[in-house]
This record gives structure tokens, C-alpha cells and sequence, in this order.
């Protein structure tokens, strides 16, 4: 963050207080209000913190307006069409692209990381049978650190280093024995000589009793899912590992703590939510209801998958996606499947039916990452545990930022109190 000259002026009581602004490389400016109780005695209110910036970060920048998702300063739309999943890796935690040599290093570092605790087989069996995939995720992604204890001691950076390694390298496998116990079949290692996205479909859909070959298309799909997933600035789930890592808890519990946020349906189940809405429409012929409900404004229906909070325009990953969209389906076909026939002419409609275009309702990365993980056979449940695998190097790099950031403090939001105010104890006699 850069200071400048400039400042706020703000009144309260006839007093003026002068706060100062920064401006940031990207962005709008950031009005500094970290003195105003001290010099004011008040505190602001914003629910949501939709105008407050919580940290200072040089990870990812999104500008809505434009459409514009940036890592590091490189366009998403370049690292999912040029990059691939690891290296994207590398670049949010390190802060550049990595020459060969390093890249080759840091992949086999994740390779040679990806096979967890034999004694976690264990504590997968202590959940029943029809847990929610996420429900397990939380609870073995947290307990990792009661099997790596050498990795737990946040003012150690070579033990921050190990522990990132671990999370970005064992979380692919904790989501694949997720879903494999929630089907009753049997757990599958992880192997050295497969890439990242094609050794979590191996482990997700190959049996004992079969040989099974991940199809470079599928493979491919994937990592993109993975790459336009990995990280999104200061959104709530990533808020929630920053504060949980403010108070100083190790690394585990701050990313289980990140993968039970993701679980609420407003952030990480989106592409769920998607699906089981072209679900309800069920066939080709009822979309014209469902639209013309969607254009209702007293009926309280809306098309999921279409806008975005943040992104006013085209969400630059949604392009990215649809690319793979139409791989997968070519590949896989939709002649059977009235899910994917609903949600290829709900596509069609909507970039061209001037209400959509003119509200700029484009289809948005979760509705293409639902169609692709529907047609590669992923329950919906495995949805948004696929989405915390992608996202945990996103919190990882924000995480391993925050501790080396000598501004560090503990998270200590405020609040606009409305309750009662001093009352005597009454005894229950007298009540």
C-alpha cells in the first residue's frame, strides 16, 4: 500500500477528524479509519464489510466492473488458458510465475505430500455412512493436526512452508476418501506418476477390481475448475481463515475453519444450487415457464448460475469455463441426460434474450462447473468439496501472507448494540 498526501475530513459533534487515505496499485482509494475511536470515540458501521477493506494483500485483485480477475497482476483468464493448476499454485504463494526447475521442485513436492496418515483411515470410519462429504472434510482437514505436529508452530517458517505443502498436497486426497466413503467403496492411494487433477479423478472413480485411465479431457476440465477456483480475494471464506489465523491457531484448523464457511449455500454451494435448479425445470420444453418466472418480479424464483455479486459484467472465469463445458459434453454427449439439454439451451437463451443481456445475467462460472461435474458423474455433494480442494491454496497463500505481515493483529470486529442497557439481577422469586 502506498501513502499519499490525501486525506478525509470527518465531522462528528462539531469536531473535525483527519484520516488518512492510501491508494492502492489497483483500485479505489482506502479511507484509513484505524485511529477514529481513539480521536472520535465512535466506530462505523458496515454489515458485511462490503465497503471495508480488512487487510492489505498483494494476492488477487478483482475489479467487477471491468470484469477483471487478476493473481499477482496476470489475467485468469491467461492462467487458465495458458497455466495449469500447480503452477498457479506457485505463483499465489510465491509471487511469481517460477522458472522451470523451480516449478518441477514445487510439483514434486506436492506429489510426494499427497498420501495422508494411515491412522486417518481411522477417523473416517468414526463418520457415518450417508455424512455430508463436507461434514467429513471439516472434521479430518481440522484433526490433520493431530497427526502433524511438525507443522503446527506458526512462528517457524520452515514449518509454514511444510504445512502448505501439506494442505495443497492431502486435501485432494481427504476429499476423494470423502466421496469414496459416502459410496461405500474402498479407498484409493494417491500415485506419483499422475498429474494433480488427473490423480483426483483416479482416486474419486477407479475401483480395485478394474484398471481405470483418466481421459486427458476430463483431466484437463478439472484442473481448470481447480484453477478458476484457487483464490478470490477477500471473500467470506477467506475472511473467515484470516481471522481464525489472527488469533494464532495453526494452519489446519484455520483452513477447516475456511471449508465450513464454504459449506453455507450462499457462498461455496452455488454450482449445487444450479444444478438442482436445472433439476427442477427438468426438461427443454418448461424453460420458457421458469424464464418468463424469472423476469417476474413478484414471483421470488431466480435462475441460479446467472449474474454475480461482484462481477457487473461477464465473470471472466465464466469464459474460461464454458470452453471446458463444451469439451466435456462433446466428449461425454448429452443425448441421455435432460439435466444437460436444459442447461445448453438455458445458455442459448440467456446470452441472447435481450432481458438477460441487458442485465447483464451471463451465465457465471458455477453454472458451467456444475453442467462439468454433473456430466463427469460427481454427486452434488461432491460439489463443494471440489470447490474447497481448489480454493485451499487461495487460503494457504493468504494465510502464510498474513503471518509475515508485521501488522498482524488479533480480529476484533465492533457492533451497533441495540439490547438492553443496565438492568439489576432480579431474583427468581420476585420475577
Amino acid at each position: 500500500m502506498t501513502d499519499t498526501t490525501k486525506s478525509a475530513t470527518l465531522t462528528i459533534n462539531n469536531q473535525q477528524i483527519d484520516l488518512p487515505v492510501h491508494s492502492p496499485t489497483a483500485g479505489p482509494d482506502v479511507v484509513d479509519i484505524g485511529k477514529l475511536y481513539a480521536q472520535g470515540g465512535v466506530f462505523t458501521y458496515d454489515p458485511g464489510y462490503t465497503s471495508t477493506a480488512s487487510c492489505q494483500s498483494a494476492i488477487t485483485f478483482i475489479d467487477g466492473d471491468k470484469g477483471e480477475l487478476l493473481h499477482r497482476g496476470y489475467p485468469i483468464d491467461q492462467l487458465a488458458g495458458k497455466s495449469h493448476y500447480l503452477e498457479v499454485c506457485y505463483l499465489l504463494m510465491y509471487g511469481e510465475l517460477p522458472k522451470a526447475e523451480a516449478l518441477e521442485d514445487f510439483e514434486a513436492r506436492v506429489t510426494r505430500h499427497t498420501m495422508v496418515h494411515e491412522q486417518m483411515h481411522n477417523f473416517f470410519r468414526g463418520f457415518r455412512r450417508d455424512a455430508h462429504p463436507m461434514a467429513t472434510m471439516v472434521g479430518v482437514v481440522g484433526a490433520m493436526s493431530a497427526f502433524y505436529h511438525d507443522s503446527t508452530d506458526i512462528n517457524d517458517p520452515w514449518q509454514r512452508e511444510v504445512a502448505a505443502i501439506r494442505l495443497i498436497a492431502k486435501v485432494p486426497t481427504i476429499a476423494a476418501m470423502a466421496y469414496k466413503y459416502s459410496v461405500g467403496q474402498p479407498f484409493v492411494y494417491p500415485r506419483n506418476d499422475l498429474d494433480y487433477a488427473s490423480n483426483f479423478l483416479r482416486m474419486c472413480f477407479s475401483v480395485p477390481a478394474e484398471d481405470y485411465e483418466v481421459n486427458p479431457i476430463l483431466s484437463r476440465a478439472m484442473d481448470r475448475i481447480f484453477t478458476l477456483h484457487a483464490d478470490h480475494e477477500q471473500n467470506a471464506s477467506t475472511s473467515t481463515v484470516r481471522l481464525a489465523s489472527s488469533s494464532g491457531a495453526n494452519p489446519f484448523a484455520c483452513v477447516a475453519a475456511g471449508i465450513a464457511c464454504l459449506w453455507g449455500p450462499a457462498h461455496g454451494g452455488a454450482n449445487q444450487a444450479c444444478l438442482e435448479m436445472l433439476r427442477e425445470i427438468g426438461t427443454v420444453d418448461r424453460i420458457p415457464e421458469f424464464i418468463a418466472r424469472a423476469k417476474d418480479k413478484d414471483d421470488p424464483f431466480r435462475l441460479m448460475g446467472f449474474g454475480h455479486r461482484v462481477y457487473k459484467n461477464f465473470d471472466p472465469r465464466a469464459k474460461v469455463m464454458k470452453q471446458s463445458a463444451d469439451e466435456v459434453l462433446g466428449l461425454l454427449g448429452i443425448e441421455n441426460n435432460d439435466t444437460l439439454k436444459v442447461a445448453v439451451e438455458l445458455e442459448k437463451i440467456a446470452l441472447e434474450d435481450p432481458y438477460f443481456v441487458e442485465k447483464k445475467l451471463y451465465p457465471n462460472v458455477d453454472f458451467y462447473s456444475g453442467i462439468i461435474l454433473d456430466a463427469m458423474g460427481f454427486p452434488t455433494s461432491m460439489f463443494t468439496p471440489i470447490f474447497a480442494l481448489a480454493r485451499t491454496v487461495g487460503w494457504v497463500s493468504q494465510w502464510k501472507e498474513q503471518i509475515a505481515d508485521p501488522a498482524l493483529k488479533i480480529g476484533r470486529p465492533r457492533q451497533l448494540y441495540t439490547g438492553e442497557t443496565f438492568r439489576d439481577y432480579v431474583d427468581v422469586e420476585n420475577r
